[in-house]
């Protein structure tokens, strides 16, 4: 029960990442503010928490995109329950897909909004429910896509790179307030961001999300897909008082996927030895050509 009497407000809480924090947070104590746009997932996801034993689940219907509706959800939480403890900006989808070179204007501002915009906006308003609260934190989902090119669209990658940055601009602005805040990078975790845009009919979804968990398994040092749990249990440590001196970071999750190319982890992959063995190998394979 680490989080008995706190107050957590969750975006995108509706499905996926964002209801399996939602769920962990109330069977430890807290009552939790589930924010979405999907209403009836949301609605569903605190009436089922009505039969756990813990905390509680609270949805309100939240399109991070519109300010007012980011405020008027903080303003919530914080005015039912005597301040927020912890916020968990986790709204967020694949934004727009085109390149640089194609993607439109609105495209863009699209994606930033959705990412980056809400996460700022997020923390502003959340901000003077938090003020000197024991404990306060504030974690931010960023992605192994702010590593670097190959793991998703150009947009998406930006606004995460940015929710890096963000964060540890928020951390040093709000430290003078007793407020943490810290990030998450999850790697490829199974919830419907990959299945929402596949071209299929809804009842072969499920086909195609295990298909692609078989896929992520082989991906990684790790041999399994990441899950939303995987996620929900990094989001708890950072909120905890375990984690009272980590602030201005981020956590990667992702099944070592960022360790490095295949070759590195792999003992199948030819160069399982490294980049400067391979080099060398290559090397002497050329010199007994010639």
């Amino acid at each position: 029960m680490r989080f008995s009497g706190k107050t957590v407000v969750i975006t995108g809480a509706a499905s996926g990442i964002g209801a399996e924090a939602s769920r962990l947070f109330a069977r430890e104590g807290a009552t939790v503010y589930a924010a979405d746009i999907d209403e009836a997932g949301g609605q569903a996801l605190a009436d089922a928490s009505a039969n756990e034993s813990g905390g509680s689940i609270q949805f309100q219907r939240c399109d991070v995109c519109d300010v007012s509706e980011i405020k008027a959800l903080m303003d919530r939480a914080g005015s039912e329950t005597g301040g927020i403890d912890v916020l968990f900006n986790n709204a967020g989808a694949g934004g727009a897909r085109p390149g640089i070179h194609e993607i439109e204007p609105d495209e863009w501002d699209r994606t930033m909004d959705l990412l980056l915009r809400s996460v700022a906006m997020g923390i502003r308003y959340a901000f003077p429910h938090m003020k000197h609260r024991k404990g306060a934190s504030i974690v931010n989902v960023s992605s192994v896509a702010a590593v670097g090119p190959g793991y998703s669209p150009t947009a998406y990658a930006v606004a995460k790179c940015g929710v890096l940055h963000l964060t540890k601009m928020a951390a040093a602005d709000l430290a003078q307030f007793g407020i943490r805040v810290n990030a998450i990078q999850p790697g490829f975790i199974m919830t419907n961001i990959f299945t929402r845009n596949l071209e299929v009919p809804e009842d072969q979804k499920e086909i195609a999300k295990g298909m692609l968990r078989q896929v992520s398994s082989n991906a990684q040092p790790v041999a399994r897909s990441g899950e939303p749990r995987d996620i929900a249990e990094a989001c708890a440590y950072l909120a905890s008082e375990a984690a009272s001196f980590v602030n201005g970071t981020s956590l990667l999750v992702d099944g070592g996927i960022t360790i490095g190319p295949r070759y590195s982890w792999d003992p199948e992959e030819p160069g399982f030895y490294g980049p400067l063995e391979a080099m060398e190998e290559q090397a002497k394979q050329a010199a007994a050509s010639e």
